[in-house]
């Protein structure tokens, strides 16, 4: 499977116009560097920092920490940005007009070799444990009865990758399959109206999915676990040139944890809007997204012979999507997981 070419000029372009723009509109917008009680912000960055992040259970914490001042309360100014297309989002980061994303442990090792400014893994946010689905048509019974089938997806991120998991355990390839390749709410929505035979993606756009009479999960995440951990990453120009701003993006990962334990209500209201889902509902969403304590965070990127671990599963993934032609070749994967700031975070609140 050949990935698309990651940066050509005119997606480039677009990207760079869209953050751009993003980025004058939210500062346009955005309170002076006062929290909501009206007294002053000392932040450690003066310039703003880019992060972005899309429809993930996994991600949707962040807006609780942009509506709730925890990036204030680290001291650190974010302008956050929502993307509709994860895809886009990873090119956004890949052509340096981001300093920091949200994406899966395998769509960062696809990207970091040609990453203008390079890609860290500093924290695990969740592993996804069922969110991330193929469902099929009411015909389609076993793995092996997709040959010859169309499913629509969006190529080269992780509905793919878990496709082509499932596929390859199947003794299938995927070659055997006829890729419809589309934006994955697009995706979920060509399969819902009968345009296609099966959808890869993940949670809230397999409900979309789903909708189709007759239609059904065929395989899911749960299936695979360890293999799709979802993870801040950052530039390694950001951690060069300013550690404290990225210790302070973990430090606030782990202040919104604690804020979902301690104001649960509160913390679904936001996420249920930012996910654009009914908050009674929110609940299922969550079902399938394993958020990731301080210690399994650390146990994460410790070394170890199963894809519990990251430094295996990176090498697991890395070696898999050579095979199929994810990538011409393995990035430096010692390069693309740093524990530094997880580690500083459990030494000073040990």
């Amino acid at each position: 499977m050949k990935r698309r070419s990651l940066l050509p000029v005119l997606l480039a372009f677009f990207c760079t116009l869209f953050v751009t723009i993003g980025c004058a509109q939210d500062t346009a917008d955005a309170p002076t560097d006062t929290d909501t009680a009206g007294e002053a912000v000392e932040f450690i960055n003066e310039t703003p920092i880019v992060m972005g992040y899309s429809s993930w259970a996994g991600w949707w914490p962040w807006a609780i920490a942009e509506q709730e001042g925890l990036f204030d309360a680290n001291g650190v100014n974010v302008e956050l940005i929502w993307f509709d297309g994860y895809l886009e989002s990873m090119q956004a980061l890949a052509s340096g007009q981001l300093d920091a994303n949200c994406q899966t442990l395998n769509d960062t090792i696809s990207f970091a070799g040609e990453a203008v400014n390079g890609e860290v893994a500093v924290a695990v946010n969740d592993n996804s444990a069922g969110n991330d689905k193929v469902i099929v048509s009411a015909e389609i019974e076993t793995v092996a009865d997709l040959v010859g089938a169309s499913v629509a997806l969006e190529e080269g991120v992780v509905g793919d990758f878990l496709l082509t998991l499932a596929l390859e355990e199947a003794g299938q390839s995927r070659d055997d399959v006829n890729i419809e390749n589309l934006e994955t709410g697009a995706a979920a929505a060509a399969f819902a109206a009968g345009q296609a035979d099966a959808f890869a993606g993940w949670v809230p756009f397999w409900e979309t999915a789903l909708t189709r009479e007759g239609s059904k999960e065929l395989t899911s995440s749960a299936d695979f676990p360890g293999a799709i951990p979802d993870l801040l990453v950052v530039t390694q120009t950001l951690i060069d040139e300013q550690p404290e701003v990225v210790q302070a993006l973990v430090n606030t990962w782990f202040d919104i944890l604690t804020f979902i334990d301690e104001n649960q209500e509160r913390a679904y209201e936001i996420m249920a809007d930012r996910a654009s889902v009914d908050a009674a509902d929110f609940e299922k969403y969550l079902e399938g997204t394993r958020f990731f304590t301080l210690e399994e965070n650390l146990e994460a990127f410790s070394p170890g012979d199963s894809m519990v671990h990251m430094p295996y599963a990176a090498e697991e993934m890395a070696n898999f999507m050579v095979e199929v032609g994810f990538i011409p070749e393995a990035p430096d994967l010692e390069a693309v997981l740093d524990d530094q700031f997880v580690t500083a975070y459990a030494e000073a609140n040990a």
